[in-house]
Parts: C-alpha cells; sequence; structure tokens
C-alpha cells in the first residue's frame, strides 16, 4: 500500500485562519476536491450547546472557507451541512458553536439535513453491517451523489470507537437519525461508511480541528486540552491515525483503523503515513477513552447485561426514553455543573477568549493582521482543567 500524506501545523489563535490556509496548500487540497464539482462541507456537531473539542470549531470552519474562496472556488458550490440525531439540533448547534456568524459573512447558508431529500441507494460495496441494519435499505441525502465531501471533525475521544474524526464525521451525513442502531457494530459501521464514500464523491478530504482536544468520556462530556494542532489530508484513514497517535493510542490498536487498512480503504499504519509539515515525533497527550454514563447505559442494553431488554428499550415505541435520558443528564446535569467548570477554565485561555469574540466579530483576522508564528515551532500543550 502506498504512503499516505497527512499535514500537520502547530498553530495560536493571531494566526489559525493562515495557518489552515498553509495546512490545506501545503497537501494540495484542490487536488482531491476539483472545482467543477459541489463540496459538500460536512460540519461535525456533537452537541447542541458549545463544548470546547466536542464540535467543528468556528475558527476551523472559517478557515477552511476562507481559504476555498481564496483559491477561486465559487461560494455556490460550497454547501455547508449537518445532521440531527434524537438529543441533537443542527440549526440551534449551528448557533451556539457559531458556525452561522461565519457562513452568513461569506455568504453561504447552513443547510440541515434533515430539510433536504433522501434517497435509497443500492451501494454495490462489499458493506459488512449497514444492510443488516438498515434491511429495507440504506438511505443517504441525494445531494451526496457524486459531490465532493470535506469533513470538519475535532480531535477527541469516543466512549464507542475509541476515537473520533474523519471516518466518523460521515456517520452524521449519509446516515438518518436512527443511525444510533450502529453503536452496537461500532467498527463495521465505520468501515461501511469508507466504502459507501468511495462510491458516492468524486473526492475526500478532511480538516480536523486540535488546537482544543477532547480527553475521557466523549465525544461530549470530555476534559478539554489544549493542543494548539490542526492536521489535514486527503486519506481520512490517515488522518486519523495521526490523530490518534497524537492523542497517545496505537492507531493499529483501534479496530475500524485496523480494519480499513486490511481493506485497503486507507492507511493506519504510523510507519506508511508521510507527515509535512511540523513534526509530532515528541507529542503524546496521554489521552484515555472512557464512556459517560449514557453511553455505559447503551452499551449494556446493545450488548452487556442488559442485552434481554434490548428490543423493549431501543426498538419499540419506548424507546423515547433512551433520548429523554441522555438530555437530561448531559443538557441538565452534567452541562450545568462539571461541564460549566470546565467552559469556564477553557475561556480563560487565548482559545475561549478568540471563541468569546468570535461572538461580536468572528472576522479576528482581518487584513490588518498580518502575525506569522515561525516555522515548525513547538506549542505547550496543557489541560484546561
Amino acid at each position: 500500500m502506498a504512503n499516505a500524506i497527512v499535514g500537520v501545523l502547530f498553530t495560536s489563535p493571531e494566526t489559525v485562519l493562515d495557518d489552515y490556509a498553509r495546512l490545506m496548500r501545503l497537501v494540495r487540497y484542490d487536488e482531491a476536491l476539483l472545482r467543477q464539482h459541489d463540496t459538500i462541507l460536512k460540519l461535525n456537531l456533537s452537541w447542541t450547546l458549545y463544548f470546547p473539542a466536542c464540535s467543528s470549531q468556528p475558527w476551523q470552519l472559517e478557515g477552511v472557507v476562507r481559504t476555498m474562496l481564496e483559491d477561486g472556488y465559487s461560494p455556490d458550490h460550497l454547501l455547508p451541512v449537518e445532521n440531527k440525531t434524537v438529543v441533537t439540533n443542527p440549526i440551534e448547534g449551528a448557533r451556539q458553536n457559531k458556525w452561522a456568524g461565519v457562513l452568513e459573512r461569506y455568504g453561504l447558508d447552513f443547510i440541515p439535513l434533515t430539510e433536504v431529500e433522501w434517497i435509497r441507494y443500492e451501494f454495490k460495496a462489499p458493506l459488512l453491517k449497514l444492510p443488516r441494519i438498515f434491511p429495507d435499505g440504506i438511505e443517504i441525502p441525494k445531494m451526496f451523489v457524486g459531490t465532493n465531501v470535506l469533513h470538519l471533525p475535532t480531535v477527541k475521544t469516543h466512549g464507542h470507537s475509541v476515537t473520533t474524526g474523519a471516518i466518523k464525521n460521515a456517520f452524521g451525513g449519509l446516515l438518518k437519525e436512527v443511525r444510533h442502531y450502529g453503536h452496537e457494530f461500532i467498527h463495521e459501521v465505520l468501515v461501511d461508511l469508507l466504502y459507501m464514500q468511495r462510491e458516492l464523491h468524486t473526492g475526500i478530504f478532511a480538516v480536523m480541528d486540535g488546537t482544543v482536544a477532547g480527553d475521557g468520556a466523549g465525544p461530549r462530556t470530555m476534559r478539554p486540552v489544549v493542543a494548539n494542532v490542526i492536521l489535514a489530508s486527503n486519506d481520512s484513514v490517515a488522518i486519523d491515525a495521526v490523530a490518534a497517535e497524537i492523542m497517545g493510542f496505537d492507531p493499529l490498536s483501534i479496530p475500524y483503523l485496523a480494519m480499513a487498512q486490511e481493506r485497503g480503504l486507507g492507511v493506519a499504519d504510523p510507519r506508511q503515513v508521510e507527515i509535512v509539515g511540523d513534526s509530532i515525533e515528541d507529542v503524546n497527550l496521554g489521552f484515555r477513552s472512557e464512556r459517560s454514563l449514557v453511553i455505559r447505559g447503551d452499551q449494556m442494553l446493545r450488548r452487556g447485561s442488559l442485552r434481554p431488554l434490548k428490543r423493549l428499550a431501543l426498538h419499540s415505541p419506548l424507546w423515547v426514553w433512551a433520548p429523554v435520558a441522555s438530555t437530561i443528564y448531559h443538557d441538565l446535569l452534567w452541562y450545568p455543573t462539571i461541564g460549566r467548570r470546565r467552559i469556564r477554565q477553557f475561556e480563560r485561555t487565548p482559545w475561549g477568549r478568540l471563541f468569546a469574540q468570535y461572538g461580536i466579530d468572528s472576522s479576528h483576522q482581518g487584513a490588518d493582521i498580518d502575525a506569522r508564528r515561525e516555522g515548525g515551532q513547538r506549542v505547550r500543550t496543557h489541560a484546561v482543567e
């Protein structure tokens, strides 16, 4: 298997937009995303509320959009989208995470996937689990067929899949809100998503934000860690593997990454990934993947001691208890207590101050700012809490 290329840069709030431009051009993103095709900008919304490292950052979105417009991509062909889950609202999430203001300033409309046409699509690829999970057929957004896709994930852990990134970002685009049925076979489902994207898209690219990364019980109830790093690649497996390595995991020990490489869907072996930009040789954030109370309960129902109750709890009219319980735990209990303490700590960091500034004027790097960081400079990482 040929080596993959992943771009990595260390950045700062003063230079992040310019650094995103430099990063994307460094790995020649325009060769993966041809201008004559529409490009889906697949945002990542793990929580309607803002929590550091949880969802796509506003400077991540602005860095990508600004770079593409500067490089001649038509705004009419850039399509920012996100879906809902049983516990998230994409329109409110776009406001809370400050995407809406960024998109408005650049003349782009946010597209909730709840409002587009979905079609049944007959995939030719040898899908592992999704045909079993959706025996009546797999529905996808019609607008995804024959387009480029650019994923905007963050560097974070996940209680179901160990880590999450570019590959799992497709989970929220190509599957409807009942995609939570895929949690039981999450690693196989992530491999299925790679097969599906190969059939559907004319080009695939990912730009990942690790300015603030998420440790612990991801994708929501995490410990934010300032890591000052951004990544980009046209190989979703490779960028997820490099992000996993930065977090402190062995990529080949994570099932979905190992399975993807075995099937020729990308490169997960760090020895076969060429890093361009800044070296990550001495970077290890020492993250651990943990499970929140909600994910622990979900796994007990799907594959654990509560499995006899699975059909009643998750596949009957009584299933509505699950999103209600999740909302109570996350939004009403965890967020105002533990989450609020961690947010207050984040707000005192340079990235926290930048996020606050986006609420006033998200064009924080205007033409008058020409700050540049020295190439290859290391930035110390530290936990917010």
